[in-house]
């Protein structure tokens, strides 16, 4: 049987691949969708990715696409989205008791995109609670004692899984980027505010990303492009040679071993592959904002949720009161300081960047750690989160366990589609 129709092989295609089939009529949506069912029907109970799944209605959507032209570049493709974004015809319950059962009458914004797009809206994927740190039921597909990663669970673990091609998450601190490294999958977190955030139940309304989890960076490309009308990148185009800085910043030594190695290892063949490698030692401003990203966003969850925490406080986890405990306590004058220290930080990042197309710096602290009781360290996310610049981690190589390693690429503010465009470059010379 050819592998473009054999169904035990669909669900692994690439969202890119699968639409120019689809569009080429070579391959149905109905039969992707089916085998991403046939998937999930396999591997949910183990992997617990979804918190709601919409069997029958997107197989209907899925048919009626197929009888339609292609209305982007992404018709007839399946689609995850995290259960703390709203959709008109599936519960969004945010992994919270306040809200099961909770039917929004409307589509978020991005939603709607899709469904414009001609995309198959297949499902919502699990969250950890309101996306914040306390964890989720969610296993990480590679092995299932260790975590996913957070809050983005459910995303990276059906896409890493082979169970859709593409899933949508949010990032406050480092909750697209981190989960999609654990689970060996793409993550794309792009500029803020480039995704339309309307119908999105907000932890930080100042950091709050919506994200794409992906098998490839054409993939993230496509989907942004969709949703936002960024540029498209020109993938076939021969690229020059990048400008690469190393960051490895005053956390380097919180990184393990295997990691410290693979981004050494990835800089070394880049630079064999031509790239202009360097150390990127950065401002003091951004160093500092380690220590004020959890001001920012403890502060302004604590507000975010101040109606679920007056009325259904015994409704919250134990993890999640705390955090909004103490952003109740922080004064509001060490808020708008760390408000302050982070537009300072944005500006003189925008002037080290006129040296370097993207950095390279770590994704995660480690592969994902063996425990279900955490998310993880959003260490080497939450700057970038608070400085708004895009960022993308990619696949490479394996930890002491066996679990994916990662390489995180951060880039220019508003500069989405040259880091996504470098991002492929870097995948096609870090692959084995």
């Amino acid at each position: 049987m050819d592998d473009r129709t054999d169904p035990s092989q669909l669900n692994r295609l690439s969202a890119a691949e699968a639409a120019r089939r689809i569009a080429r009529k070579e391959l149905t949506s109905e039969k992707l969708v089916a085998a991403c069912l046939e998937r999930i029907a396999a591997r949910e109970p183990e992997v617990k990715a979804w918190a709601y799944l919409n069997r029958d209605a997107a197989l209907v959507q899925a048919r009626a696409l197929d009888r339609e032209k292609p209305r982007s570049p992404l018709h007839g493709v399946p689609i995850g989205i995290k259960d703390v974004i709203d959709t008109a015809d599936m519960p969004t319950e945010y992994n919270s008791p306040i809200y099961r059962g909770h039917q929004p009458s409307w589509d978020a914004s991005c939603v709607a995109l899709l469904r414009r797009a001609g995309c198959v809206i297949l499902g919502k994927a699990v969250t950890t609670e309101f996306a914040n740190n306390n964890p989720s039921h969610t296993r990480n597909p590679h092995n299932l004692t260790h975590t996913p990663g957070g809050s983005s669970a459910g995303s990276a673990a059906a896409v890493a899984d082979f169970m859709v091609p593409l899933a949508l998450g949010t990032q406050t601190g480092g909750s697209t980027i981190r989960p999609a490294a654990y689970c060996g999958a793409v993550g794309y977190k792009p500029s803020f505010n480039t995704i339309n955030r309307a119908g999105l139940k907000f932890v930080s309304e100042s950091l709050d990303t919506i994200g794409i989890i992906a098998r490839s960076a054409e993939d993230a490309a496509l989907c942004v492009h969709v949703l936002s009308d960024r540029a498209l990148a020109d993938f076939s185009a021969a690229a020059r040679a990048p400008r690469i800085g190393v960051y490895r910043s005053s956390r380097w030594q919180e990184a393990d071993d295997a990691t410290r190695a693979q981004i050494e290892a990835a800089a070394a063949a880049l630079a064999k592959a031509g790239a202009r490698v360097s150390d990127a030692v950065l401002p003091e401003s951004v160093e500092r904002l380690y220590d004020v990203h959890n001001d920012v966003m403890g502060y302004e969850a604590a507000r975010t949720f101040a109606w679920e925490y007056a009325n259904h406080l015994d409704k919250i986890s134990p993890n999640l009161r705390k955090r909004l405990d103490e952003g109740w306590a922080l004064p509001r004058a060490k808020y708008d300081a760390a408000r302050e220290c982070a537009r300072v930080a944005r500006r003189t990042l925008a002037e080290r960047m006129n040296d370097y197309d993207f950095l390279l710096t770590p994704s995660a602290p480690s592969e994902a750690p063996a425990r279900l009781d955490t998310t993880g360290n959003s260490l080497f996310n939450r700057i970038w989160t608070l400085l708004g610049v895009p960022c993308v981690t990619l696949p490479c190589g394996k930890g002491p366990k066996g679990l994916p390693l990662a390489v995180q690429l951060v880039g220019c503010m508003d500069a989405d589609s040259e880091l996504l465009a470098w991002s492929d470059w870097a995948a096609r010379h870090l692959a084995p």
